[in-house]
């Protein structure tokens, strides 16, 4: 029940005293954004003054923007990897914060082909879990009811690994699904799960993914959203479930779990919420062994009122297809996050997902922006309360955590303010070529991998004179596509279907860890694909170009392509197709 109209918030009505409590804070910080931001960058380099980092800038005992900005750079990932190196070899003196770093948590950004280590605090954790303390209070404004049933998350936890000083690192929301914030968790009748926290916690993959469905289908009937954190996530989940109904309804028909769950922790809890249920199974065989699976969302869990998953930047690939399953629920997108800081969330999650904005918390970190305009060279930051509406921006960083003026990487587009806080969509990540998951490829390991693949074709007097590529979203999972056009100096001697197998391996083998890790431990990428086109195609494909009003002077080959036309050129123009058959190594190894 709505609260009395006394406790009532800009936002709209509370549906609870908590919920009235939570938008309040959200109404004081937005309202006074560029205050908060002052003191937050005041309690950073205050608190921090006597690490090593900023001693070398000698900022003294100051603490304004003014001196901060004069003597404080702009910094990379490469920039700081030599004192973070020092802290995951052991150093424990104060060189980035003044407080201990408790672990780092691995961006799935990377640098020379490995993950980024950040570095983070444990108060940071505090400032996690009040983020995600606003999200329903939001979503209670729009969608009513969700207390009366529970969310259907499909949560995991990924490898994690010590460095050789000994500190974890490990993925973000890892760490905090292991944190006593996610595990000894209050109860609160807006957030219950039918994922136990045996299952979310369990490192085995299937028997996680395994375990988290069975009891989103036992609970069907009390599931009003559903939800993963990236839209592949659940698109992943659907295709689990495709390839195991038959023994999920075997289990449902017995009351007993299938033996391929042997993880004691779920096991014991299985025995309490198992019972069986013969016409749930019967249902559940008669709707998965349809062909036609339009729908199968709301077919199975009718009282869903929305999908809860990213589908901003490139995620957004996967919208037709969540739309087809879901029968066209909406698609909630709820907060802005990485890594490195949490930034934000959306304050009209029901909207369209083209027009997401993420409101900006200026209690999280400092924020600065850098002017991203095509010809730009400016390189004056503005602040938080200063950006421009339409204008673009790279987003930059100060935390508590020990990243001063750190360049994110996220390019934002600002649509508007909440009180005196901007709202921005997100565009893309920079220099990012490839993503099917929480992967990401630029430009340049795509060259090299190519490079290295091509090597292969050396003694076959064949080379690979243009490429392009695209991320194929329609198949479950989604995978690399590389459209090669070969030159061959010997036709009896052209390279074989075999060899240009090799080449797709030997391509993967050349891509970051991240990309690896989602094809060997987290099966969340199919593998890649080579298909060779004739010759002449990418001449072609400038012939399109041009005729759309290309210069012919200034006219590169697009090294990824999405736009239908070109598509339909390149795949009506190949002779052959090729995948890797091998997965690439990949191991959970120390941190160097």
């Amino acid at each position: 029940m709505a609260v009395d109209s006394a406790m009532s918030s800009p936002l709209g009505p509370p549906a609870c005293e908590k919920d009235a409590k939570a938008l309040r804070f959200i109404e004081e910080m937005t309202r006074n954004a560029d205050a908060v931001q002052e003191r937050v960058l005041a309690e950073i380099l205050t608190r921090n003054a006597q690490t090593e980092y900023l001693k070398r800038f000698q900022l003294g005992a100051a603490a304004d923007r003014q001196t901060f900005k004069s003597k404080i750079p702009v910094i990379t990932y490469e920039d700081v990897q030599p004192h973070i190196q020092r802290i995951a070899n052991g150093d424990r003196s104060n060189i980035l914060s003044a407080h201990p770093i408790s672990e780092f948590l691995t961006s799935s950004g990377t640098s020379a082909g490995e993950r980024k280590l950040m570095p983070t605090i444990k108060e940071e954790l505090d400032r996690r879990q009040l983020l995600y303390s606003l999200l329903m209070p939001v979503m209670n404004l729009y969608v009513p009811g969700l207390d009366k049933g529970k969310g259907l998350y499909f949560l995991f936890v990924k490898s994690e690994t010590r460095t050789p000083g000994g500190l974890l690192a490990r993925p973000v929301l890892t760490s905090y699904y292991k944190s006593d914030h996610f595990k000894t968790r209050p109860y609160d009748p807006y957030n219950v799960y039918t994922s136990p926290n045996e299952a979310i916690l369990c490192p085995d993959s299937f028997q996680s993914m395994y375990t988290q469905m069975l009891c989103g289908l036992i609970d069907r009937h009390q599931v009003l959203r559903l939800g993963a954190v990236f839209a592949s996530g659940l698109l992943r989940a659907i295709r689990f479930l495709q390839l195991n109904w038959p023994q999920l309804a075997a289990d449902i028909r017995s009351g007993t779990l299938s033996s391929r769950i042997t993880d004691p922790a779920i096991r014991q809890h299985m025995t309490k919420a198992l019972k069986p249920d013969p016409e749930m199974a019967q249902f559940l065989a008669q709707e998965c062994s349809q062909d036609n699976w339009e729908g199968i969302i709301t077919r199975i869990w009718p009282n869903t009122k929305y999908l809860d998953v990213i589908v901003t930047g490139a995620m957004a690939q996967y919208i037709p297809t969540l739309n087809y399953y879901s029968g066209g629920l909406p698609l909630a997108c709820t907060m802005y996050a990485s890594s490195e800081c949490y930034f934000g969330l959306n304050l009209n999650p029901m909207c369209k997902p083209s027009e997401v904005s993420y409101t900006i918390m200026p209690n999280m970190a400092y924020f600065e922006f850098l002017p991203h305009q095509p010809g730009s060279t400016s390189t004056r930051l503005v602040d938080l309360a200063d950006v421009e509406v339409g204008k673009e921006y790279e987003l930059v960083i100060t935390t508590y955590a020990g990243l001063y003026r750190y360049r994110v990487g996220d390019i934002l587009r600002v649509t508007g303010f909440h009180n005196s806080a901007p709202q921005f969509h997100f565009v893309r990540r920079k220099n990012v070529l490839l993503s099917i998951d929480s992967d990401k490829t630029d430009e340049s390991e795509l060259q090299k991998a190519i490079e290295n693949a091509s090597k292969l074709l050396v003694e076959f007097n064949t080379s690979v004179v243009e490429y392009t590529s695209y991320a194929d979203t329609t198949t479950i999972p989604g995978h690399y596509v590389i459209y090669w056009e070969l030159l061959t100096k010997d036709s009896a001697n052209s390279p074989s279907h075999d060899v240009l197998t090799r080449c797709c391996l030997e391509m993967e083998e050349s891509l970051n860890s991240v990309y690896r890790q989602c094809r060997v431990a987290d099966h969340s990428i199919g593998p890649l694909e080579i298909r060779v086109v004739k010759s002449g195609t990418f001449e072609e494909l400038m012939d399109y170009a041009i005729s759309r009003g290309a210069s012919i002077n200034q006219y590169k080959v697009p090294r990824c392509v999405n736009f239908t036309p070109i598509m339909e050129l390149l795949d009506s123009r190949v002779v052959s197709v090729h995948f890797s058959k091998d997965l690439p190594h990949w191991t959970p190894e120390r941190k160097r």
